[in-house]
């Protein structure tokens, strides 16, 4: 049966929705908690109960964007069964444990540590609440590594096979999967973009709170926290958005060649482009304004190799297809004698490439009957969407230039003391609260979307891993979790508005036998 594109369309749209909403509130956790066990760390130091206001008004609303992102979390889960389910058959055996790992790092030592932290205030010592924080801060970092192991084996699959007789891929080492090079790159990367992010936010409301006058002795440090932490994030989010490059040239070509809109190769070392307008039609870059051997440098750390272009890798993909059918023939003839030698030795050949004649199932049902035109026609749809891919990536980068600017005039005033000598400044700041969500979500597009074809990179093409749904059931699922994340989005504005309004003094906070308690309650 030939896919049904419309289904296919419609559950990428649902888990796109779902994921960059999700991923709204988990670099925010990410970036606020460590700055949370600074604070608090000051305060176990000093005993000056500035710092504890600090820790206790910037942890309430760390929790709130807590419970949001496990609320968020939860949901996207419930997609790998819903319309996602032979992906979830076919890789299950290696996707499965370490999303496993996660829930358990998420919902039971998150979960038990945050209660602590919260309620922990009268009953521990300064020291053991601090240490809480800090155990608060690493489990949620192991948190997020679990979920980029598993993220990074879909753009490099490591330590796995197919199996013939199963007809899904197998771990053959769990090592491999958890020290995926990938990973790690991706791993130091998304942390330090959640850094920036929790800076930016302290910044940003200390900012307000400075502008209208408020709690300025809390606002100062809380800023100059910020500007601190700030700094060192956003200069090592450029270091690690390096190393995280070099990984794609080395395991992505056509995603780094698409958001490079490099159509052709290009002599070493390859130019990157600052400036153009992809022409998909054309396959040119128009009005394109370039920088010599930048693109070379990041993309292959040398200046005398070579960066494939979309045209000669769509080659490469033809090639890699017709070997995959010879695969796809091979898988098929040990269903049918899982002992025949010849079949054995052909898969082994050519399994590497077997996921490439599975694009043909886009447009035949048997890739062995594919006319040269659906070859072509599989081959080119191996090319990601490049203007997107090109502008995202500019957008990432350009917020990121940026950061380090701000961050370094924050830390600069902050050293001299004089955060609030300017007021355009603090409107600055103020004003720049969304740019770190806007980089983080352009990010998960340069990533997930520059993936495509690919639910695996190389294995299952993402029009495969769909369930038997049809497309009114994908569309009622789509209107549930949009009123769904509507009303969580309502919520989430009303609580970080109304607790940021009130502020720590107008709040009056402080934690008394595990409540949040207020003045005036």
């Amino acid at each position: 049966m030939i896919i049904d594109t419309d289904v296919v369309t419609l559950s990428r749209l649902q888990f796109a929705m779902t994921a960059l909403y999700h991923f709204l509130f988990v670099p925010l956790t990410l970036g606020l908690v460590w700055m949370l066990a600074v604070m608090e760390a000051v305060y176990v130091m000093t005993g000056r109960e500035v710092w504890k206001r600090m820790v206790q008004f910037w942890g309430v609303l760390f929790g709130i964007n807590f419970a949001m992102g496990v609320a968020t979390g939860v949901t996207m889960e419930f997609q790998f069964g819903m319309n996602w389910a032979y992906y979830s058959h076919y890789v299950g055996d290696i996707f499965g444990a370490p999303l496993a790992i996660e829930g358990l790092m998420a919902f039971f030592l998150e979960g038990t540590l945050v209660g602590v932290f919260f309620m922990g205030w009268d009953r521990i010592s300064r020291v053991k609440h601090l240490l809480v924080t800090c155990f608060l801060a690493l489990a949620t970092s192991l948190s997020a590594v679990w979920i980029l192991i598993a993220n990074a084996w879909m753009q490099h699959p490591v330590g796995a096979a197919f199996n013939a007789q199963t007809m899904r891929m197998e771990v053959t080492s769990f090592s491999d999967v958890v020290f995926n090079p990938v990973a790690q790159a991706k791993f130091v990367h998304t942390v330090s973009g959640g850094y920036v992010l929790g800076s930016m936010f302290v910044l940003s409301i200390s900012a307000w709170y400075l502008l209208r006058g408020r709690n300025v002795d809390f606002a100062k440090r809380s800023m100059t926290v910020a500007a601190s932490f700030g700094l060192a994030a956003a200069l090592s989010v450029v270091v690690l958005g390096d190393t995280s490059g070099y990984t794609v040239s080395q395991n992505q070509k056509m995603k780094l060649a698409a958001i490079e809109a490099m159509w052709h190769t290009e002599p070493a070392p390859a130019p990157f482009t600052l400036f153009g307008l992809p022409d998909v039609q054309e396959r040119t870059t128009h009005l394109a304004v370039r920088i010599p051997w930048v693109m070379g440098l990041i993309g292959t750390h040398s200046t005398d190799e070579t960066m494939p272009g979309i045209a000669e890798l769509v080659d490469t993909a033809k090639g890699r297809i017709g070997e995959g059918v010879k695969a796809y023939d091979a898988m098929l003839m040990l269903r049918q004698d899982k002992n025949n030698a010849q079949a054995q030795a052909t898969l082994a050949a050519h399994d590497q490439d077997m996921g490439y004649a599975l694009l043909l199932k886009r447009y035949v049902d048997d890739p062995r009957q594919a006319t040269p035109a659906d070859i072509q026609k599989a081959a080119d749809s191996t090319i990601p969407n490049v203007p997107v891919l090109f502008w995202a990536f500019r957008i990432m980068v350009g917020c990121g230039i940026y950061f380090i600017a701000l961050f370094a005039l924050a830390f600069w005033k902050a050293s001299k003391r004089e955060l609030t000598k300017h007021r355009w400044f603090l409107k600055l700041a103020l004003w720049s609260l969304p740019l770190p969500w806007l980089a983080i979500e352009m990010g998960w597009i340069v990533a997930e979307y520059g993936r495509q074809p690919w639910a695996i990179e190389g294995v299952l093409p993402t029009a495969l891993g769909v369930s038997s749904v049809s497309s009114g059931q994908v569309l009622t699922s789509i209107g549930g979790f949009v009123l769904f994340y509507t009303a969580l989005a309502i919520v989430d504005v009303w609580l970080m508005l109304k607790f940021t309004r009130k502020g720590p003094d107008g709040l009056g906070i402080w934690l008394h036998n595990g409540t949040i308690a207020t003045a005036g309650h």
